[in-house]
């Protein structure tokens, strides 16, 4: 483990980026895809329909009713297949790009006040504090989990309908773990992913809002369609309201405290008495707010995944609501409302 890595006595979640995954334990946490594993995978892929995304351009692959890439393919089957969970176990879901501090600095502060200098936030960009589903599980690399003191905390871009339903509905006697899914405006939401898409250090050349705003709509896209990606955690927390929380982006601007506070009651994790009148809920709102992250030296340098190229300050842009207003024309926002009502309307789902 790290030196700065807490105990194993610990209680969770710890941030993922202390521990210590290289040297000796390398190759037993992230061990070599079996031939036959590999070889299976690749039939199920080529048997799979299939398209060109042109934002950015990437092959993805409709598996389970889910376009993905080749490697969340991979990184799908394996989750299905092994991920074992605890009963205390939260995930935060979300499409790209993802919300996860909150959830974090709520769920540690006790082992990590949110006023100390030394505050995982205040050294760490978010992304290094959760464990990603789709890395791990691709690369074989989830062993990790179990380096982790409970509970965990962990973040997917995956539907609903990907995870494994023994996870989020529990089995026999075992309870499922708790889901938070973070819903953003789908105007908005798509001029987010586009300026995303553009701070890649290898972008597309050219690529225009229009492009995105088109791939979207239609449906086959990355984690798409986006309807099916809401409505699967919409359906879902309002069956099983002790599994699934679904909080939309736009109340967490509106309301960050209250909302700290109802995302606390469902992991469990109510603050006290002594923890509101010492503010511990508006610290925690003043350490995870936009202008806060966007000045912390970790979320101003480097990548969030070094592979992708995708700088950490991608993450911390406006953060406002109605900034759609500024990208689209009014015939894209009645296309694009069009498509909701019709899609979610149904659901009772309306922003």
């Amino acid at each position: 483990m790290a030196a700065d890595t807490p105990s194993a006595a610990a209680v969770g979640p710890v941030p993922f980026k202390d521990i210590d995954v290289d040297g000796d334990q390398q190759a037993t946490l992230f061990p070599e895809q079996p031939p036959k594993e590999l070889a299976d995978l690749a039939d199920m892929v080529s048997s799979l329909p299939t398209k060109m995304d042109v934002c950015p351009p990437v092959r993805i692959f409709s598996c389970q009713g889910v376009w993905l890439t080749e490697n969340w393919v991979a990184a799908a089957i394996a989750l299905q297949r092994r991920f074992v969970h605890r009963p205390d176990d939260v995930i935060v879901a979300s499409q790209p790009p993802q919300h996860n501090a909150l959830a974090f600095a709520t769920m540690a502060r006790r082992a990590h006040p949110p006023t100390t200098a030394s505050h995982p936030l205040r050294r760490l960009n978010p992304h290094q504090c959760l464990p990603f589903f789709e890395s791990l599980f691709m690369s074989r690399g989830e062993a990790v989990l179990d380096a982790l003191p409970s509970p965990w905390l962990m973040n997917t871009h995956m539907p609903l309908s990907m995870l494994p339903s023994a996870a989020t509905t529990g089995s026999g006697h075992h309870q499922g773990c708790k889901v938070i899914y973070i819903c953003r405006e789908p105007k908005d939401m798509v001029v987010s992913m586009w300026h995303f898409l553009c701070r890649i250090d290898d972008p597309v050349p050219d690529m225009t809002f229009a492009q995105v705003f088109e791939s979207f709509c239609n449906g086959a896209r990355l984690y798409g369609p986006f309807w099916d990606h809401i409505l699967g955690y919409w359906h879902a927390s309002a069956a099983r309201r002790d599994n699934v929380l679904f909080l939309r982006y736009e109340d967490l601007l509106r309301d960050p405290a209250g909302n700290v506070r109802k995302l606390a009651r469902f992991v469990g994790l109510p603050f006290s008495k002594a923890e509101e009148e010492a503010g511990v809920v508006d610290s925690i709102v003043e350490l995870c707010s936009l202008n806060n992250m966007r000045n912390i030296e970790a979320n101003k340098t480097g990548y969030m995944d070094p592979r992708l190229k995708i700088p950490r300050d991608a993450l911390f842009r406006k953060g406002i609501i109605g900034d759609w207003a500024n990208y689209m024309t009014p015939d894209m926002a009645r296309r694009l409302d069009d498509i909701v009502a019709d899609k979610l309307g149904s659901a009772g789902l309306t922003f």
